[in-house]
């Protein structure tokens, strides 16, 4: 009987193949490596979990301002902020992103956000192998949401 794998396992899986989202000035293998990315993603207790969202939902958006310039694919982080929020979405998918959301949000971090130009790449990196893990569970009611946050937030 074939090993099963987790969510947790796929992110770092994606990680290894390649950030497919990732343009070579964002690229970051020396400044966070699958360890610190496994480290990041690991399951954690729901209780753990639910402090996340909490943290998640406070800071989402104001991060999302400061950071939509740096990341290439901003509607995919948003996309991947409404299906973490979904209670539609399994728990264990739930998990890996909002590990990767509260690694998001926080200002410091690997590569504190304030330093400009780089200071988003280790986040980028975290937030990529998560949601490359779990794309299939990112539904089209999620990327609308996403497009419609980020149109407001732009003021299209």
């Amino acid at each position: 009987m074939p090993l099963r794998r987790s969510a947790h396992d796929d992110a770092l899986l994606a990680w290894r193949e390649g950030y497919t989202h990732i343009d070579a000035m964002t690229d970051t293998p020396d400044q966070i490596d699958d360890a610190k990315i496994g480290e990041i993603l690991a399951p954690v207790s729901a209780e753990r979990t639910r402090r996340r969202q909490e943290r998640v939902r406070e800071r989402f958006w104001g991060t999302m301002k400061r950071a939509a310039a740096h990341i290439p694919f901003a509607e995919d982080v948003a996309a991947a902020y409404y299906c973490a929020l979904d209670p539609r979405t399994p728990f264990r998918v739930r998990g890996t992103l909002m590990a990767a959301l509260a690694y998001f949000v926080l200002p410091f971090d690997i590569v504190p956000d304030f330093i400009f130009g780089i200071g988003f790449t280790d986040d980028i990196a975290v937030l990529t192998a998560a949601i490359t893990a779990v794309q299939a569970h990112v539904k089209a009611r999620h990327r609308k949401q996403a497009r419609e946050a980020l149109g407001k937030m732009s003021g299209r």
